[in-house]
């Protein structure tokens, strides 16, 4: 763990990205795991520096292929704003669609009148929307356009 007294800095964060990661108490979030979700803070980083196996890190943490976790909605906005400063290596676009459907691969937990976990994530997601559908039509057959077609296809299936 490489969580110090100092913020985080680093040349490949945008301050965007920076920003949605210091605005959330993560240590007052329950974990997946069971902790608070102030470890998660290092793995978001991670991710937001562009290293694919962060973002598959989050699972257990973030999500299980059944359900959201507490984290989810403040995780998602991180990742969202990753999305919107641009990944730069496809992997990093690979594995953040990944997770990204993930995310809404889980059973929607709201109810009539709330928004659940889920809805607050597919609310984050869907901001990016015509990103996700542009991606979808410029990489068809990749493995990037088939996660990006999936979100797409998931969050229409909602609207």
């Amino acid at each position: 763990m490489r969580r110090t007294d100092k913020p985080l800095r680093s040349p490949l964060v945008p301050e965007a990205v920076e920003a949605e990661i210091a605005r959330h108490d993560w240590e007052s979030i329950p974990c997946g795991c069971g902790r608070s979700a102030g470890h998660l803070q290092d793995v978001l980083w991670d991710a937001a520096e562009g290293h694919p196996a962060a973002f598959h890190a989050l699972a257990g943490h973030v999500f299980t292929p059944a359900r959201l976790q507490l984290p989810a909605p403040a995780a998602c906005g991180v990742l969202m704003a990753v999305w919107a400063a641009g990944p730069p290596r496809e992997t990093t676009r690979e594995a953040l669609l990944w997770t990204l459907l993930a995310l809404l691969g889980t059973e929607d937990d709201g109810g009539s009148h709330e928004a659940g976990l889920y809805g607050q994530c597919a609310a984050f997601i869907r901001t990016a929307l015509p990103a996700l559908r542009r991606e979808a039509a410029t990489a068809p057959g990749s493995v990037t356009g088939a996660y990006a077609k999936g979100v797409v296809d998931i969050l229409d299936l909602c609207a």
